[in-house]
């Protein structure tokens, strides 16, 4: 079952507070845990409540200044290397929005530009009435429609002349075919008469 989002708003409600408050400090306290316990890091948690005396700790008091005592000790390089505070946490959230933004503003615009042509097409009339920037949006797409024909034209010209150069040579062999009447054979030449001949010779 997809769990409900939770709306990030201060809660009014006094009881409903202290129930979330509960609820959501024993969740940060189960990820901290299974964070030094997973990934063998040092880690501890301390959370103030303004209906509690003393700070929650997590792992123990002790614990936690261990923390802090080596984390102070590191150089002030190592400090600031993957350190973010609330400003620059912002910063960036607000920079990937933006290019997101600017992604979409893109899609759409060449959508449209597209419905445009598509629309020219159709009724060529309609183009008349165009914006300097659609003009040129336009002409932009009719180019890069025009270079992807002449890329694919290209690659179908170079696959057919490939094709024709690894075909085998075809060796053409004629053949004529001796008739009857231009070659008699001796056999007809004795018989043409319908009977036999009588050979004569000197001593008949």
């Amino acid at each position: 079952m997809m769990r409900k989002k939770v709306k990030l708003a201060y809660i009014t409600n006094n009881a409903a507070r202290k129930a979330m408050y509960k609820k959501r400090k024993m969740g940060l306290i189960k990820e901290v845990s299974e964070l030094r316990t997973l990934c063998n890091v040092d880690a501890c948690a301390i959370i103030y409540s303004p209906d509690d005396s003393q700070p929650e700790v997590y792992p123990s008091p002790l614990g936690a200044v261990r923390v802090l005592a080596k984390f102070k000790n590191m150089t002030e390089k190592k400090h600031i290397k993957k350190m973010r505070d609330q400003e620059s946490f912002l910063q960036q959230c607000i920079a990937k929005v933006n290019e997101e933004l600017e992604n979409r503003r893109k899609k759409n615009r060449e959508k449209e530009i597209t419905k445009l042509l598509l629309k020219g097409l159709v009724a060529p009339s309609s183009l008349q009435d165009l914006s300097l920037p659609d003009l040129n949006g336009l002409s932009s797409l009719i180019d890069l429609y025009l270079k992807d024909i002449d890329q694919r034209m290209e690659k179908l010209s170079l696959g057919q002349t490939q094709e024709e150069d690894c075909k085998p040579p075809t060796v053409a062999v004629q053949v004529e075919a001796a008739t009857t009447a231009e070659c008699p054979s001796e056999f007809d030449d004795q018989h043409a008469g319908g009977g036999a001949t009588a050979a004569t010779g000197p001593g008949i």
